[in-house]
Parts: C-alpha cells; sequence; structure tokens
C-alpha cells in the first residue's frame, strides 16, 4: 500500500523577489492532504516516503516564528500531525494553512516563517542529497549573497512524494 493519494498533483506559486526574501525561479509547491498517515506513526511515515525517494537529513519540530529561508539548499515540510497557518515568500508572499498530510516543497531562497500553529502541529523537513542547510534572516546583506548562491543549488534528483516521475520533475525544469 502507498503512503501517497493517486494523482497527486500540487499547487504550484512563484513568489517574487521582495528585495529582503529572495525567492526563487522555481515554484514553490503544496500537496494538500497528499500523505495517508498512519495513525499510530505519522511521523515514520512522512519519513520513509521521503527517504525512499532520496530526500534525507529528516529531523521532527515546527516551523520557526521569524521569517527566514535557506540560500543553499531546497526543503521539504511534510506535516505529520496538527495544522498551522505560515507565510511562504516573505512578508509580500502568502499565508497558507498546512495540516496533517500535505506537503511543502521550498526551492532555496523561499521565505517561510510559521503565524500560528495547533499545540500538537509536527512537521517533518529533509532534504535532497548533497546539500548542507543554513538557516539565513532576510537582511540586505544576506539578500546580495543569497542572489550569488540559489542558482547553484543543484535540482533535486526526485519529487520528495512521488519520486523520479512527480510533479517537482516536471515543474521545476
Amino acid at each position: 500500500m502507498s503512503a501517497v493519494r493517486d494523482n497527486a498533483e500540487p499547487l504550484a506559486i512563484v513568489f517574487e523577489d521582495d528585495g529582503l526574501v529572495p525567492n526563487n525561479i522555481l515554484p514553490f509547491l503544496v500537496y494538500q492532504a497528499v500523505v495517508k498517515l498512519d495513525p499510530k506513526q505519522p511521523e515514520e511515515t512522512i519519513e520513509n516516503l521521503f527517504e525512499a525517494n532520496g530526500w534525507g537529513g529528516t529531523w521532527r519540530n515546527g516551523v520557526y516564528d521569524y521569517l527566514h529561508y535557506h540560500a543553499t539548499v531546497h526543503e521539504v515540510l511534510g506535516v505529520a500531525r496538527g495544522s498551522a497557518l505560515v507565510r511562504f515568500g516573505g512578508d509580500h508572499g502568502q499565508e497558507l494553512e498546512i495540516k496533517a498530510g500535505d506537503v511543502a516543497i521550498l526551492p532555496a531562497g523561499t521565505g517561510h516563517q510559521c503565524i500560528k500553529a495547533s499545540g500538537d502541529f509536527c512537521v517533518i523537513g529533509a532534504y535532497p542529497p548533497g546539500s548542507k542547510m543554513e538557516i539565513t534572516r532576510a537582511t540586505p546583506e544576506n539578500h546580495a549573497k543569497a542572489l550569488k548562491t540559489i542558482p547553484k543549488v543543484a535540482l533535486p534528483p526526485a519529487d520528495p512524494v512521488t519520486g523520479k516521475d512527480g510533479a517537482l520533475m516536471r515543474l521545476w525544469r
């Protein structure tokens, strides 16, 4: 039994560079209610899915309540429990509610910040192989540096949800 719903197609949003948060020309992707969670082990369901598709370095936590982005790595966030209102794309971006079973894929440079979360909110994060995660705050100096590093971040070998033939492979070309 697959942990992923059939014909999963993500919502794709391109966020503009706002001068502080670089964002990316690649679209931010959100799969809604895509993962069929094992009610006893929802975290493991997502971790196993990401690892099976070559995304590793998994962690369990929430989303920071301050605006930040990652200039050297793409990131995937899979919601195992609860829900949260997260602003993606920086202060001029979009607030989205993400909930258990949803997966958000953030191309390098995508701003994100938790606005509010349920008490049981738990997200699983992971990264494609060969990249190092660094947390970058939205400052003019960091923005200038990020514009140099973001274009060098390699495309992932597979979509963390749907694998080598997944939507990310089509939408990020």
